[in-house]
């Protein structure tokens, strides 16, 4: 069903009239002589410039994008909250496969539609964007970060994505077990690309158990060429399965936990670096009545956003990893305020972050 425009009306009815809409601003962008489509959501700027990343991806249909493109800049405006950062909430998609279409006058094209936006909109690298490609976009758009160090910028984000998750893991070990040692754990990594393999360093370094699984198999081959003790398994489907398996680590799209996939969980944490894990309202209480804890997606992976957020100002690696260090503190933080109001982690975190939103916007008002 559309409307009269043509736009999907589910779209329109997401960003108009739901609980999940509430965006201040979406951006439609096409340049034709490049093949570039893109859509820019700004969730809300109440703590400051919307940031987040850019996300080039293959999407089915523009309706999917668009509504991807939402969901990613709604989560975007709780992580940075949540992370203490004074930036509000966007995302970005680029519709395509990035290994057929992307090219440089795409980047810069898309580059020029951030800049239109007058720093309302930060961006950074995403799945299907690299460092390299922040480098291109920079030379149209000043408001852009994740560029190389040559170029002015921190570099590569997913290192501190993965040590924030990693730290999130920690929390989790700590309020459930009494001790946030990784030591002979048994950990599934689902996803062991830019940041997945990062985190598999840690945790091997820590002396877990660590099980991967990947769709790309050079992916997965080249941390069991690295790691001999690392198991690798068929697919997620079976790696949530692993018998004993104390924490599963979703760290490839969203979506990872759903109707089909919670019920036959087999370890008693999720915490991973994905994005949007919950497929839909609800499964945070179906993981709480299995008795799993979830640590929430967007507080465990917020490494990365803090890095980003810190090039603005100058970057240093070893301010940001303090910084990032914290979500191990926030995410105890979460877990004690989910056990006080007796609901789920993610509720949770949803209530801190809106809270910090709200705040901010009332202050603003009041100027």
């Amino acid at each position: 069903m559309t409307d009269v425009a043509g736009a999907p009306a589910d779209v329109l009815h997401t960003l108009f009239h739901s609980d999940q809409g509430g965006h201040e601003q979406v951006v439609l962008c096409q340049d034709r002589a490049s093949g570039l489509k893109a859509v820019i959501a700004l969730h809300s700027t109440a703590l400051g410039p919307a940031l987040g990343g850019t996300r080039f991806y293959p999407y089915a249909t523009e309706a999917e994008a668009v509504a991807d493109a939402l969901n990613l800049a709604r989560g975007m405006s709780y992580k940075n909250a949540m992370a203490g950062l004074d930036h509000g909430g966007g995302k970005a998609v680029i519709i395509g496969d990035p290994e057929r279409i992307k090219s440089e006058e795409l980047l810069l094209a898309y580059g020029r539609f951030v800049a239109s936006l007058g720093g309302r909109y930060v961006t950074a690298c995403d799945v299907g964007t690299y460092v390299a490609d922040m480098d291109v976009v920079a030379r149209e758009c000043r408001w852009t970060t994740g560029r190389s160090p040559e170029n002015g910028g921190a570099g590569d984000s997913s290192v501190l994505t993965a040590y924030g998750v990693y730290q999130g893991m920690r929390a989790s070990a700590q309020h459930l077990w009494g001790d946030p040692t990784l030591r002979a754990r048994r950990i599934g990594i689902a996803g062991v690309g830019k940041v997945g393999h990062h985190l598999v360093e840690h945790l091997v370094k820590e002396g877990a158990e660590v099980f991967v699984t990947d769709v790309r198999e050079d992916a997965v081959r080249r941390i069991t060429e690295r790691h001999r003790d690392v198991i690798a398994v068929k697919d997620t489907a079976e790696l949530i399965r692993v018998a004993g398996l104390d924490i599963y680590a979703p760290c490839a799209l969203g979506g990872a936990l759903d109707d089909d996939t919670v019920p036959v969980l087999t370890a008693s944490v999720v915490c991973g670096a994905a994005n949007n894990q919950l497929a839909h309202p609800g499964v945070e209480k179906d993981l709480a009545d299995r008795g799993i804890l979830y640590a929430p997606d967007y507080v465990v992976n917020a490494g990365g956003v803090i890095q980003v957020a810190d090039e603005l100002h100058g970057f240093d690696f070893e301010r940001c990893k303090a910084k990032a260090s914290k979500i191990y503190d926030t995410t105890l933080a979460i877990f004690a305020r989910a056990k006080e109001d007796g609901i789920p982690p993610a509720a949770a975190a949803d209530r801190i972050a809106e809270q910090r939103m709200h705040d901010a916007a009332m202050a603003r008002r009041a100027r």
